[in-house]
């Protein structure tokens, strides 16, 4: 019988007594050839794995050689080494709640090669029947989608199972802007308070609360109207700079739940803390990493010019005079740092502090409840309720995909009006 050619695959029964095929799927990296063996009792069932091995070899879907990865050790690697460097600290929050408190302790015992929809669908429904929000599963099934992308394009796995997962259905919140009288009174209001402009601009402008607290005084141009948006300010989580986290945090450690009639919490109660809880790293005397920090913008159209209204001008160089006044009063207290909107000495406005003060404003103007980003609505609706052409209101409000006019822009009762007195003449032209 004649020599099969170099690289051929073959097939042959061994002393064992169990048939063993050979394949060259390629090349290793120290350039020896890839050549993978498989086995079985029968001579046809180490056949059929031999032709699959060609098949995937043949289409390029072939599982690359190394370290079998379990979910667990490739969810770490990708969250820690892969995701870390290159995303927002914000996003990084939700992938390492999303891993750590759901994934792992779910599916990490799986080898990643052989982890199923199945597995997925049914973390996601143990999380919602233990209690988790919907939307909560939701953000765990998109972290580990993109994760197990990551795998897939590295040719660890030869397809995203997540992709194939049923994801866990979740309303979209309805957001309801507020009317022209609600917002004109939220102004009148925010008129008389200290840094009150800063609302005006959410609900004029629609900017972004972290884009509104990052503004600096040199982005602004008073004379010719315009402010630009290329950097925010956000709030960093601390991170331990000690070699034991768990005993560092051990005085701040929550071993009981509330009582039921709790009065300390004024929402939910927060649950107690694992038995590993290596959280409060903002009390760790080597803390790092934390704290208020200038960031740019989330995307390319977020870094914008927009126009500002002449009334809303007029109160930003208002704002300005008030500013240079407490300058003076503070002296050598103040911190200097450019900020439009600042504490009394300076620094920065921190994002719980705005948020208090929103809330105070909405009860003081007699407005319902609402968040400070529904600001951001308001000004997108208002836009349209102008008849503002849909790439400008894009321009305006930072938006980088036509999408985002589905989910920001709500028919306002005025225009609503307007549409029912249009069908009106049409239908009953002749009345």
């Amino acid at each position: 019988m004649p020599r099969n050619p170099n690289g051929a695959s073959s097939i042959y029964k061994g002393s064992d007594g169990y048939w063993h095929g050979r394949v060259t799927v390629g090349v290793k990296d120290d350039g020896k050839p890839d050549r993978r063996h498989v086995q079985a009792a029968t001579q046809a069932a180490v056949t059929k794995k031999v032709r699959q091995l060609e098949r995937e070899r043949d289409s390029g879907t072939v599982r690359k050689t190394g370290q079998r990865w379990t979910a667990e050790k490739w969810l770490t690697h990708w969250v820690e080494t892969i995701a870390a460097p290159s995303v927002r600290e914000t996003t990084m929050v939700g992938y390492r709640a999303a891993v750590y408190k759901h994934l792992i302790p779910g599916i990490g015992a799986h080898r990643l090669d052989r982890l199923e929809p199945e597995h997925l669908e049914k973390l996601y429904a143990k999380m919602i029947r233990s209690g988790s929000a919907p939307a909560t599963a939701h953000q765990t099934h998109r972290t580990v989608k993109t994760a197990l992308n990551v795998a897939l394009r590295r040719g660890h796995l030869m397809r995203n199972v997540a992709q194939l997962a049923k994801a866990p259905r979740i309303e979209e919140q309805e957001i309801e802007p507020f009317t022209v009288e609600e917002a004109q009174r939220i102004l009148t209001v925010a008129a008389g308070q200290r840094n009150g402009v800063r609302f005006a601009l959410a609900l004029a402008l629609g900017l972004r609360k972290g884009e509104a607290l990052g503004l600096k005084w040199r982005r602004i141009d008073l004379d010719k109207g315009l402010l630009r948006t290329p950097r925010q300010l956000q709030r960093h989580r601390w991170q331990h700079g000690c070699d034991n986290p768990h005993a560092c945090g051990a005085r701040l450690h929550k071993i009981e739940p509330c009582p039921k009639e709790c009065k300390r919490h004024q929402l939910a109660c927060p649950p107690p803390c694992p038995r590993d809880c290596t959280r409060h790293a903002s009390k760790c005397p080597q803390r790092h990493g934390g704290g208020l920090k200038e960031v740019d913008v989330k995307s390319r159209a977020g870094r914008r010019a927009v126009g500002i209204p002449a009334p809303l001008l007029e109160a930003l160089k208002q704002h300005k005079k008030a500013q240079e006044k407490e300058r003076e009063t503070a002296a050598q207290l103040w911190e200097e740092g450019d900020w439009v909107f600042a504490q009394p000495n300076g620094r920065p406005i921190d994002p719980r502090a705005d948020h208090d003060a929103w809330k105070a404003l909405l009860k003081e103007a007699n407005v319902r409840d609402a968040r400070l980003h529904d600001a951001r609505h308001t000004a997108a609706t208002m836009l349209l309720v102008l008849g503002v052409p849909t790439r400008a209101v894009m321009e305006v409000m930072g938006w980088s995909q036509m999408a985002m006019t589905t989910r920001y822009q709500h028919l306002a009762p005025e225009l609503i009006s307007g549409i029912a007195e249009q069908v009106a003449g049409l239908l009953w032209k002749a009345e």
